[in-house]
């Protein structure tokens, strides 16, 4: 886990610039209105970056692709008998070109197409691109869209619109060639996509948007809290002034989705403390932006108001717990420190909350920490217990909900691990960990827990630029879902969580289309998720080691898992609780959640067994000897299931104890 400050803060620099903004609005039945379409006068010369997000939930933005050969872009609007004709076309030329570096997806810029609807036009029609769903039509308004089946090509390098109108093979050829085609434009037969946006009545209203009254108010909520005087963000959103001249950095980031860092599907999923703006709110935005950024009548509530980050965000603490200190060099790797301090609390007390103060942004890229019992070990993690807080940027305060706690018992040490991220200027770290506890005499009703689904036995091949993993874990008791964080590194591109129930459903419980290694962010449900016992929860990264990623450090390596960020993680941590466990009665169910947790990584095909070629490191040193895989299946079904795998895992420990 980990990043240096100029990625960071070029991240939050796009905080405000995400803020977004649909300058469009609805369509009309792309079944309907059929009609030939003019060459449209004023077609846009290029098409400017974005990032959507296709309807199997993966994020695609525009400007990886500049090593393609051509792009192309076609039209999609569900149930349009134009579709069903071009679809057959559509795929000759994906076969035509696949080997040629052509890259094709489909654009849905109508807003009425639920993400079911595409995917189920995409299956009847044999649409294997991704469709990519502009609902707000920002992508769609901006190059001049106006039918379904309507074909942009376009030249990667400069993103220039070199061809648009019916798919053209004449004009992908001369694209690949590196000439222009020999027609730059044509009519297109299809259902007219409306975009209201586009009239002239609709942008003599966007240029009425009051600054006073709804962007800086919306400023305000969704990105002072990082662009203040000592936030995290770089700048502060201090007046209109400061706004406008980030205007077209707003734009952008809004476009490619990285302002506000808020990474979960918005399809998927409800969240507490939601960072992101909505439609409308960046429809608004948008529109202001490419109306000119109006100052317009009324006060400046951003400059009115001297916004500063406070000290400690949930207010003074009960206790401080300082970190050790530790001088980071301006070079160099530095391997994870885990200091380790007395613990200062005499007495059991029940932890409400917990905030990180950080002084060293730069160079620390997160902590965790840990409760060390008297007379255990304080080497590594191991014998650690419960966490008194951490942080990762984006993530300083751990809030308990109402009525739960976590139980804080006296002695032993409090421990860390630290992250240090040198960034070319030696520095002191000296960081605080501030905790909140009931008061005395009060306790919760109940506890949290906090376990992560990790994946230590990943492996993505060099150049690989989709390279999938999961890993779960089988729950043997009811319990209740409060919280979620993934986490990677640098070549991690995409994530979600699953619940797989009993009797066999799936569904999806958290999507994040486009993981952002600058913000490691705790989503919390809006409505706990209750977890039957039986059930698995199952995480699945992507991750993205081909040249196309700009943050690849190296894509002809093949990577594994590594604690720093040019190696990869897998870790999934969800904070839970037992259903029937209480703060008087407390169980043991974390160490029977914790037993199926190497077969929750090996088990790539999630059948609750490890076939031969599943298993990793030391297992498959085992499986290797002649006649031990097969001695070890006892029943003969070619897979050990969790008892004959634990026989494995005790005759391993029983020989390496005998070494």
């Amino acid at each position: 886990m980990k990043r240096s400050l100029t990625l960071t803060a070029i991240g939050l620099v796009m905080t405000l610039t995400a803020i977004g903004c649909a300058q469009q609005g609805p369509v009309t039945d792309v079944a309907a209105t059929p009609a030939v379409a003019a060459p449209m006068a004023g077609l846009p010369a290029r098409v400017d970056n974005f990032r959507l997000v296709s309807s199997d939930g993966y994020a695609h933005e525009l400007s990886r692709l500049r090593d393609a050969s051509a792009i192309v872009l076609v039209m999609h609007g569900v149930g349009s008998p134009d579709v069903a004709k071009i679809a057959p076309e559509l795929a000759k030329l994906q076969a035509i070109y696949k080997d040629k570096g052509v890259e094709f997806m489909m654009l849905n810029s109508s807003p009425g197409d639920t993400r079911e609807a595409i995917l189920a036009d995409a299956a009847k029609n044999g649409i294997t691109a991704p469709i990519l769903e502009d609902d707000l039509q920002l992508v769609g308004g901006q190059i001049g869209a106006t039918h379904v089946s309507q074909a942009f090509v376009i030249e990667p390098k400069t993103m220039k619109i070199a061809y648009h109108g019916p798919l053209s093979a004449e004009a992908i050829d001369a694209v690949v060639a590196g000439r222009a085609p020999t027609v730059a434009s044509a009519p297109v037969t299809g259902a007219v996509i409306n975009f209201p946006g586009r009239s002239p009545a609709a942008k003599a209203e966007f240029a009425k948007i009051s600054y006073s009254a709804t962007i800086a108010p919306m400023i305000e909520q969704k990105c002072v809290a990082c662009h203040q005087e000592g936030g995290i963000a770089p700048f502060g959103f201090d007046s209109y002034d400061k706004v406008k001249t980030f205007a077209p950095m707003i734009r952008e980031a809004v476009r490619t989705d990285r302002m506000p860092p808020w990474d979960p599907d918005r399809h998927i999923g409800k969240f507490k403390d939601d960072k992101s703006l909505s439609g409308e709110q960046i429809k608004t935005l948008i529109n202001w932006i490419e109306a000119g950024a109006p100052r317009g009548d009324g006060p400046d509530k951003l400059a009115e108001v001297k916004h500063v980050a406070p000290e400690w965000p949930l207010g003074q603490p009960d206790l401080i717990v300082n970190i050790p200190k530790y001088t980071v060099p301006a070079t160099g790797v530095v391997d994870y420190q885990y200091p380790t301090v007395a613990n200062p609390v005499k007495e059991g007390r029940w932890l409400k909350a917990s905030t990180a103060k950080v002084s060293q942004r730069q160079a620390v890229h997160h902590i965790l920490s840990g409760m060390i019992k008297e007379g255990e070990s304080d080497k590594g993690m191991e014998s650690w217990s419960t966490s008194v807080g951490g942080y990762t940027v984006g993530m300083e305060s751990v809030v308990n909900p109402k009525g739960m706690g976590t139980y804080v018992a006296p002695g032993g040490q409090i421990a860390f691990q630290m992250h240090y991220t040198p960034y070319g200027k030696e520095a002191v770290s000296a960081e605080q960990i501030g905790l909140y506890f009931y008061k005395d005499g009060e306790k919760p009703d109940l506890m949290m827990r906090e376990l992560p689904i990790v994946d230590q036995f990943i492996k993505i091949p060099a150049g690989d630029g989709a390279h999938k993993e999961v890993a779960y874990f089988n729950f043997p008791k009811d319990a209740v879902l409060h919280t979620t964080v993934v986490h990677a590194h640098y070549r991690g591109t995409y994530s979600k969580l699953e619940i797989r129930y009993p009797d066999g459903k799936q569904e999806t419980i958290l999507n994040v289309p486009f993981y952002d290694f600058n913000w490691q962010r705790m989503y919390e449900y809006a409505e706990p998720i209750k977890i039957p016992a039986g059930s698995k929860v199952i995480a699945t990264y992507v991750y993205d080691n081909s040249k196309r990623n700009p943050a690849n450090p190296d894509p002809t390596k093949q990577i594994v898992w590594g604690d720093q960020s040019f190696e990869e993680m897998f870790y999934t941590s969800l904070r839970y609780r037992w259903a029937d466990e209480t703060a008087e009665k407390q169980t043991n169910y974390d160490q029977l959640l914790q037993k199926t947790r190497l077969m929750g990584m090996m088990d790539d095909n999630i059948d609750d067994k490890l076939q031969k070629s599943e298993l990793r490191a030391q297992f498959a040193q085992f499986a290797a000897r002649p006649g031990a895989f097969d001695a070890a299946d006892v029943n003969k079904d070619g897979g050990l299931d969790q008892p004959e795998f634990d026989a494995v895992l005790a005759m391993i420990r029983q020989a390496r104890s005998a070494q």
